[in-house]
């Protein structure tokens, strides 16, 4: 029998290593070339509490966690009160007998109580015992996972390994003859994929860029881009600093960046608003520089480890004053990696801020991703750049630094280069760099200026692909939303449309420059539009309609610290269509 897909929620207090089984199982599953989706839902809390994660996979892409389970690994009590009633006739629920009780399942609900102190010697070998178990049940075989443990206990020694082999084959074993399998197993695709978090594809993005500076101060949920950075510098060569604040982060990439050097940095929304001032200097000085804000939920300190989409009016009046910036809202894990190398071609080029607007539900789960697609050498546009290959213009008094052109940027020489010596300051100035804040009687060169730095922008738009609707033509709705929802809400549509409910999707990536045009076409013959976002005053609909004209006809908005689940977006279809409301805002709850 086949199956589309295959869920397990792993839960338990904050310290019992809900990480670990789902780590194994997603190198296990990928290993046979299945996809795979993940989110950790936790607190910013070191013991007890909730933690509960959710992996699913197949052979097709998984874009989300979904909306269902077919086992639950609870590793305490709580887990399993809390969520054994979401479990469905069918799926299954493996815990540890001499912990755990189940009560309130389902008839139909596979109840599979290990005993993992009779399996395993110590409870450091646990979760062995449980992952062992979970593939017998799924019809896969023990030996990729001793061949896992081998590798991982390798530098142990040989009796270490062997230890957690033969835990490893207790629980396969056991599972084998006291649990009832489920009726598929899952296959094998012989193409094995890789596995990464988003903070993950946004450092391996940055080298795919040819960063050669990286800076942060830890901030969750973005620190997992400054410790990959930091595990892999000295091999790829990369300077990577921590830094005491966000201030001096970004004055220091600023720095990094005006040598020439490829430079990035990353923080959340509470270390993004200290950095803006200096946005605004490295637009005034035409220093191009990257970063990377991941969204948590706000304001101030907020919900540290929660996700939310309520950043994005931060980043568009980033700074005082109007200035050129690039804005990306990576749709997925896997475009986490590829917006980075696009927004640095396209920040040399234009020698303007890039900012990279992803959120904690994309930097921290993780998912599949085919080796292949990730390119290590993408073409690399570094703009009019003097100095770093040789190359030069006529030297002498002649370099004007910021002279009027057509297209607003004007050669940038990296400091040092003879012949080249140029002011770089954040007051107003002219050609030269010669500063002209206090120039009173001048008002046309200020007018001058102003406007050759924003005529960058219009060079950008027609190098950014546009946003394309997918789906149906002649649908009842069209759900409209930006950044990481794009997954849940392409599974949407795909539930809508076996219900019945012709429904298309279109998903915005680049907020600055919009694709205006682009976006009035695609929605022109739109019968209703649903924005779908994860905030409560509906940031992207308020800038959509400023920019484009477009009135949403209802809302679906999330802002419980929780990513939307498909059945959030069908129920708020379901309701908008009936004509029940206009704004549909669902919670995170346990399904009965």
């Amino acid at each position: 029998m086949a199956q589309a897909d295959f869920s397990v929620g792993i839960g338990g207090a904050a310290g019992q290593g809900v990480a670990t089984p789902g780590t194994l199982l997603a190198k296990l599953f990928v290993r046979r070339g299945l996809h795979v989706n993940a989110y950790n839902a936790y607190q910013s809390i070191i013991r007890g509490g909730h933690t509960f994660l959710t992996i699913r996979t197949g052979e097709a892409p998984v874009r989300c966690m979904g909306d269902e389970l077919d086992m639950l690994i609870p590793l305490n009590q709580d887990t399993m009160d809390r969520h054994v009633r979401r479990m469905r006739p069918g799926s299954a629920v493996l815990f540890d007998q001499g912990k755990v009780k189940p009560e309130g399942a389902a008839d139909g609900v596979q109840l599979c109580p290990l005993p993992l102190a009779e399996l395993a010697k110590t409870p450091l070998h646990y979760n062995t015992a449980a992952v062992a178990a979970v593939l017998r049940l799924v019809g896969v075989e023990c030996r990729p996972f001793e061949d896992m443990l081998a590798e991982q206990f390798k530098r142990k020694g040989d009796a270490v390994v062997a230890e957690n082999v033969a835990v490893a084959r207790a629980g396969y074993e056991y599972a084998g003859k006291h649990f009832r399998p489920y009726p598929f197993a899952l296959p094998d695709t012989k193409k094995p994929l890789a596995v990464a978090t988003g903070n993950e594809c946004l450092a391996m993005g940055g080298v795919a860029a040819g960063v050669k500076f990286y800076c942060a101060y830890p901030m969750s949920p973005s620190t997992g881009v400054l410790m990959w950075m930091a595990r892999h510098a000295r091999q790829l060569g990369i300077m990577v600093r921590q830094v005491e604040d966000e201030i001096g982060v970004i004055n220091m990439a600023i720095g990094a960046a005006h040598t020439g050097c490829r430079a990035m940095c990353a923080t959340s929304g509470g270390g993004f608003a200290l950095m803006t001032e200096a946005l605004g200097a490295a637009a005034m000085m035409e220093i191009p520089v990257v970063c990377i804000n991941v969204q948590r939920a706000g304001p101030a300190t907020g919900v540290p480890t929660k996700t939310e989409q309520g950043d994005l009016w931060q980043v568009l009046g980033a700074g005082q004053g109007d200035y050129p910036r690039l804005i990306a809202a990576p749709i997925s894990i896997a475009d986490c990696f590829h917006t980075i190398p696009q927004i640095f071609n396209l920040a040399d080029r234009f020698q303007c801020p890039g900012i990279v607007l992803a959120d904690l539900l994309e930097s921290e789960g993780f998912s599949s991703l085919d080796p292949a697609e990730l390119d290590f050498n993408p073409p690399r546009d570094r703009g009019e750049l003097i100095g770093l290959d040789g190359s030069s213009l006529p030297s002498g008094d002649g370099y004007e630094r910021y002279r009027a052109t057509e297209s607003g940027v004007a050669p940038r020489a990296v400091p040092g280069t003879p012949g080249h010596a140029h002011v770089v300051a954040t007051d107003e100035h002219d050609e030269r760099g010669v500063l002209i804040s206090d120039e009173f009687t001048d008002p046309h060169k200020r007018q001058a200026i102003m406007e050759r730095r924003q005529r960058k922008m219009d060079g950008a738009l027609p190098l950014i692909d546009p946003p394309r609707l997918a789906g149906a033509e002649d649908a009842e709705v069209t759900l409209v939303g930006w950044g990481s929802t794009w997954g849940v809400i392409a599974e949407a549509v795909e539930k809508l449309e076996r219900e019945g409910i012709r429904a298309n999707h279109l998903q915005i990536k680049w907020m600055v420059p919009l694709h205006v045009e682009a976006i009035q076409q695609a929605l022109a013959k739109a019968r209703k539009i649903v924005i779908v976002e994860n905030n409560y005053s509906g940031q992207f609909a308020r800038y959509l309609r400023s920019e484009t004209g477009l009135l949403a006809d209802a809302h679906i908005r999330k802002y419980d610290g929780e990513p939307f689940l498909p059945h959030h977006v069908v129920d708020g279809v379901r309701k908008v269509l009936a004509g029940k409301t206009k704004k549909y805002v669902p919670v995170h709850e346990i399904r009965v």
